[in-house]
């Protein structure tokens, strides 16, 4: 880390981004322990995949409840005791996962999980208000999201030839990828609690650093904390919720059922799928250029308005996804799939961006918190629909989620009754275009009264 005589950190807003990067990474590889041994793990303990669908649906209702009250918490715990609460309470989660007996206990330790996971994103949002100005927010928030995407990347890779291992008394190999992942959280805390401060409380920025970080700051820096009445009747929150909970289930699909689909679709074994790196490579590139082309236009047509542009571009390009169930090879799947997610997670990064740039950053972890509640619940939505597509009929007493969905989108579901994966890969391709419509219709630019 590159220093000057005087303790002080050239570029430390970069180096407290890479650290967030660093977070994110960890969140990814623990909670893709999962889908990356689904397979494995659905035999070891009997699970099929309505069991599998009601385990990720679990973690998101967890991640769903943690969002609505960890973006309050960040805001009065501060960045930097928000993120380390909950990076410490999603690895305990994950090493408790080594000694589940059953799907009901591997259910509650993927609910704790999800309690624990969704927190860092708040926190990661509201450190990208405190540490950077508006033109380089979306680079900022694109490298972060890069590192969910680089976790899943690496997931397969590592939790895969990690459950060859057998630590004794463990049991399953498979236990043992839980163990090792969620100790490494641990050691992430030690660079975190060094390094963060707000900059204006911290002894490593420079003088010239502090000014460029503040340069805009202008409003942002004044005021009270909304109230939940403040936050609830802010327009750009609803519409970017609904945003998110249409368009998110595109890139939760990849997360949680795309190596399925590749397995039981298409045929692929389980050690082969260490292949699906390159739809998370693909993420990666997608956040990246996603936060890097909105910024390019921050100047001339101002922050939301550019980010509004490249979503415009994704949603128009996202019909590549109608051709995937078409394709006659794995390559030729894999080829369309890493191009649906470059432009899903371009998408996704600018619609965060949106929240950063919108609101106050006393009030960022909150509001964002309440808007990234509509991504859980699309995921919820997402897992029901696709396993019904995917199983048919259920031969067993359908649990209280399942209840519950069948009573709100009951036609809905048994339209898709047992039709396969296609068409999912359908509905992927008008989504985006859908939310956009709504949120320019919608007159999310429309100043505040």
């Amino acid at each position: 880390m590159p220093t000057s005589w005087s303790g002080k950190i050239r570029g430390l807003r970069w180096w407290i981004v890479v650290i967030v990067f660093l977070a994110a990474v960890l969140n990814y590889v623990d909670r893709q322990v999962l889908s990356a041994l689904a397979p494995t793990i659905q035999h070891d303990l009997g699970m099929d995949d309505r069991a599998y669908a009601d385990l990720v649906n679990l973690f998101l209702v967890a991640y769903t409840i943690a969002y609505l009250i960890s973006g309050k918490l960040v805001d009065k715990l501060g960045t930097r005791g928000g993120a380390a609460l909950f990076v410490i309470w999603w690895s305990l989660a994950n090493v408790a996962t080594t000694f589940v007996q059953g799907v009901r206990s591997l259910g509650a330790c993927r609910f704790m999980l999800g309690l624990g996971e969704a927190g860092v994103w708040p926190a990661a949002s509201k450190a990208v208000s405190e540490w950077f100005p508006a033109k380089e927010r979306a680079t900022a928030i694109g490298l972060y999201t890069m590192g969910a995407t680089v976790g899943a990347t690496l997931a397969p890779s590592i939790v895969i030839p990690l459950s060859k291992w057998t630590l004794p008394g463990l049991g399953e190999g498979w236990r043992t990828a839980f163990l090792i992942t969620g100790i490494a959280g641990f050691a992430w805390l030690v660079p975190w609690l060094l390094l963060y401060r707000k900059p204006r409380e911290s002894r490593f920025i420079s003088a010239e650093e502090l000014s460029l970080i503040e340069e805009d700051a202008g409003a942002e820096n004044t005021g009270a904390a909304w109230t939940w009445k403040q936050v609830l009747t802010y327009r750009p929150v609803w519409l970017l919720l609904l945003g998110r909970l249409l368009t998110d289930p595109i890139w939760y699909f990849f997360q949680f059922w795309f190596a399925k689909y590749l397995h039981d679709g298409r045929g692929v074994s389980q050690d082969a799928l260490t292949m699906t790196w390159m739809i998370y490579a693909a993420a990666g590139v997608g956040s990246l250029t996603g936060g890097w082309l909105s910024g390019l236009g921050v100047k001339s047509v101002g922050a939301p308005a550019s980010r509004l542009r490249v979503m415009l571009g994704c949603a128009l390009l996202m019909p590549v996804a109608w051709f995937i169930p078409q394709a006659s090879s794995v390559a030729g799947v894999m080829t369309l799939a890493v191009c649906a997610v470059i432009l899903s997670l371009a998408w996704l990064t600018n619609i965060t961006a949106l929240v950063v740039d919108l609101v106050p950053k006393h009030s960022v972890a909150t509001v964002f918190s309440v808007v990234a509640a509509g991504s859980t619940l699309g995921g919820v939505l997402m897992n029901s629909v696709v396993a019904t597509m995917v199983a048919g009929p259920s031969t067993k007493p359908a649990g209280f989620l399942d209840e519950a969905l069948r009573t709100v989108c009951g036609p809905l579901l048994r339209s898709v009754e047992g039709r396969g994966y296609a068409p999912w890969f359908t509905v992927m391709a008008v989504l985006p275009l859908l939310a956009f419509l709504i949120l320019r219709g919608g007159g999310l630019l429309r100043r505040r009264a």
